[in-house]
């Protein structure tokens, strides 16, 4: 299993953090923020990661992709941790995606992967109906109507929901809330009679929505996968994106710690460097040693992504639950080493921890992986 990244891959992450640096400062997510942009994102900088290749990377070549994994894809989100890059890249590409690549018929992966990684339409993935992220407690009914399929209930927390061209969604087919049995995933036009969205004012600033569907139509050619047997695609799709996210994390970290301790280095208290005092000293070592052990961990997140399905979830789960852990403590520790001005808005340091604290919650937060890693070994079976 690699643990660290390739010649490629370092060279991919070297170009992406030049490119985001250039184009996609935590200055511009200060401007769309500001001037309260519906799109969330800067058009002509998500024009240049489609030029970069960045849209093809994770799918095969016999789909259009560039076939460059998933180890790929973590060194760019990595970066775009460093900047808090905002893009469709996540929700279109690592989720939408997905879904199409692993679970398309022939007609749907020509209908929509070309022009995912032409960057011309955007996508978004509709699961969670709660206040946690439990995709087993899928509720949104899909009721067999005639030739096709009719979609009633809400979903919440849907990442990039309100400006996605398409929806891939997780409805009940048959069975009860909280079985893993009986989902089924569904293609759905966002402009589709019934569907309604509204917009979420997220901390992070980033897009999030509420999509409810009224009596919401779609054909049998919009079913993904087979009827009722759509948990294990459901599970590799979130995988891949709960991998992406703890890299992003990891960016996110990492840019904390380097800023924490440049300022250590320099604010003056006593007549002397604060980073000279033995305490803070401590903190910033734990912050290091950690933030080291998360990158091993999401490098095997990310190295296990397209490896045997036990081995993905328990890998995945570590790595989102241990990166969650640590991006906690750091981002508490950047803010009280900082002073009362690490909360201000006058620093990024504010705008890394809110987007840290939205990251760990999405896709299933600590408790969450925490749990679903112990099931993966065995661990609550010889607890019990």
């Amino acid at each position: 299993m690699n643990m660290v990244f390739s010649e490629e891959q370092r060279l991919l992450a070297d170009t992406a953090r030049d490119f985001l640096e250039a184009h996609c400062p935590v200055a511009a997510l200060r401007r769309l923020r500001d001037g309260k942009d519906g799109l969330g994102y800067d058009p002509e900088a998500w024009r240049k990661m489609v030029e970069l290749g960045w849209t093809a990377m994770p799918f095969p070549e016999a789909l259009g992709g560039l076939d460059f994994g998933y180890l790929g894809m973590g060194a760019v989100f990595e970066q775009m941790g460093r900047t808090l890059a905002a893009s469709p890249l996540f929700a279109t590409v690592v989720l939408g995606g997905s879904a199409l690549a692993l679970g398309g018929t022939p007609a749907q992966q020509n209908a929509h992967l070309p022009a995912i990684i032409a960057g011309e339409r955007r996508f978004a993935l509709a699961v969670d109906e709660g206040r946690r992220h439990d995709p087993a407690a899928t509720a949104l009914a899909a009721r067999k109507t005639g030739d096709g399929y009719t979609l009633d209930g809400d979903k919440v927390f849907v990442l990039d929901g309100q400006v996605a061209d398409w929806l891939v969604v997780a409805a009940r087919t048959s069975g009860q809330a909280g079985e893993r049995a009986g989902i089924s995933l569904f293609l759905v036009e966002a402009g589709a009679p019934g569907l309604q969205r509204q917009g979420n004012a997220m901390l992070d600033s980033r897009n999030a929505a509420r999509i409810r569907f009224n009596s919401v139509r779609v054909s049998a050619d919009a079913l993904l996968g087979r009827v009722d047997e759509a948990w294990d695609l459901l599970e590799e799709i979130l995988d891949r994106g709960r991998a992406c996210l703890a890299a992003e994390m990891l960016g996110i970290g990492q840019w904390l710690f380097d800023t924490t301790i440049k300022y250590l280095k320099e604010r003056i208290q006593f007549d002397a460097p604060i980073g000279s005092f033995q305490a803070l000293q401590h903190r910033a070592a734990w912050m290091y040693a950690e933030l080291e052990l998360a990158r091993s961990a999401v490098m095997a997140g990310l190295a296990a992504v397209n490896g045997a399905p036990e081995e993905r979830r328990q890998l995945v789960s570590l790595a989102k639950a241990k990166m969650g852990t640590v991006l906690e403590r750091i981002s508490g520790e950047a803010v009280q080493m900082h002073g009362g001005i690490g909360v201000t808005d006058e620093l990024d340091v504010g705008l890394y921890l809110k987007r840290g604290r939205v990251a760990r919650h999405a896709l299933g937060d600590n408790d969450f992986h925490a749990q679903r890693y112990g099931e993966g070994i065995g661990l609550l079976e010889r607890l019990s």
